[in-house]
């Protein structure tokens, strides 16, 4: 069973999560082929080395496209990142994406109820 995070780690999280939307933001929709990108939650290892990278995607139906573009531009981003997080982190951690289907499940269970 994982340890439960610490509060630096979650800081941590919460920080890279709000840069990493801004920058993906900043990029804009064009750059995911018209897709709306979110940063749903980050989790970092204890070791502030990886970050787990939780990311929305609408529509649903872009979501391989979209994980592919953001596979290529990972270095990219990181190294956004890095510029953003550079006074208050020694090491940018690694972007692990990851793509998030709680919205697609809760959307799932409603299509379920309604029958």
């Amino acid at each position: 069973m994982d340890k439960p995070a610490s509060t630096r780690q979650l800081k941590v999280a919460r920080e890279i999560q709000r840069d990493l939307s801004e920058i993906i933001r900043s990029r804009g929709m064009a750059a995911f082929g018209g897709a709306m990108v979110t940063v749903s939650e980050v989790r970092i290892s204890p070791d502030l080395s990886i970050a787990k990278v939780f990311v929305s995607i609408f529509p649903s139906d872009r979501a391989p496209q979209v994980m592919q573009l953001l596979e290529e531009e990972k270095r990219s981003i990181r190294g956004e990142l890095g510029r953003q997080v550079s006074s208050q982190l020694r090491i940018v951690p690694e972007l692990d994406f990851h793509l998030d289907t709680t919205l697609d499940y809760a959307e799932h269970i409603e299509e379920l109820l309604k029958k």
